[in-house]
């Protein structure tokens, strides 16, 4: 069965709030990455003439949305707004990062640029922070090799503990390899094992108290580690978001959300 059948659960709900519908899709991608990875070319390679634009609920910043099938699945791709970091100090940064929170995609595509490794591992990282259904796309693979710059895509792939693919999506050069990973990393076949910040043993101790304080402050929060080390990287608008009950308002909306929509469910069920 696929993760989006069940019109009545959570995610289903949230996803609607922020304006994604499930209609005929069996799974939901969210698209990640830095500004010119080429993020926006992949977009258009995947989905082709199916695909539509929008602002996202709520903000004057674009949203973009397609789908594609690959081996009988179907799938939604959301184009997350191309961005260097996810500490929300723009509209792009948050619609990002709530979306990984809350929309709870099955996979997160993160494009990167494979003569820039290195300057988009930030990005990277924090995203594997907030989920382990990720898949890297080494983009612009011709443009390394025409700089004589050698990418070792496995060895990232090992380094992440996430699937890492070359592809070049101008050209469609690795793009079936691509959704090869994604689809096993959506349908749990594929096993991720994300690098995660470890610390030294007093963060660790500092992590593992905070996260409990968070959820009994916002019971239902997705992800307490990732906000527990915002908390700790002294994140004032994560701060502010706790305690002014900001963060509580928006989980208590989410999972009022869910109940309309299984309220709604139940009652078209007894009809």
């Amino acid at each position: 069965m696929s993760a989006h059948d069940c019109g009545s659960c959570s995610i289903n709900a949230e996803l609607a709030r922020m304006g994604v519908s499930l209609d005929k899709v069996d799974r939901v991608i969210a698209l990640a990455g830095n500004p010119n990875t080429g993020k926006s070319t992949l977009f258009n390679a995947l989905t082709g003439l199916k695909q539509h634009t929008g602002n996202w609920p709520g903000k004057t910043v674009t949203r973009a949305e397609g789908a594609f099938a690959f081996d009988h699945v179907r799938y939604k791709l959301v184009d997350l707004p191309g961005t260097y970091s996810l500490l929300s100090a723009s509209h792009d940064e948050e619609i990002a990062r709530d979306f990984l929170l809350f929309g709870h995609p099955d996979t997160t595509i993160v494009v990167v640029d494979a003569t820039a490794i290195e300057r988009n591992l930030n990005l990277v990282l924090q995203v594997l922070e907030i989920t382990s259904r990720v898949v890297i796309a080494v983009n612009l693979m011709d443009e390394a090799k025409r700089k004589n710059i050698e990418v070792d895509v496995r060895s990232l792939s090992r380094d992440l503990g996430v699937p890492a693919v070359g592809i070049t999506a101008r050209t469609g050069n690795g793009i079936h390899a691509l959704l090869e990973a994604v689809a096993g990393v959506s349908s749990g076949s594929v096993h991720t094992e994300p690098l995660r910040i470890k610390g030294t043993p007093e963060f660790q101790r500092a992590i593992s108290e905070l996260g409990p304080l968070i959820e009994s402050l916002a019971p239902g929060v997705p992800n307490a580690r990732w906000i527990a080390i915002r908390l700790l990287d002294g994140d004032a608008e994560v701060e502010q978001a706790l305690s002014s009950g900001r963060l509580v308002e928006l989980v208590a909306s989410q999972q009022e959300t869910a109940q309309r929509s299984s309220a709604k469910i139940s009652l078209q069920g007894t009809q």
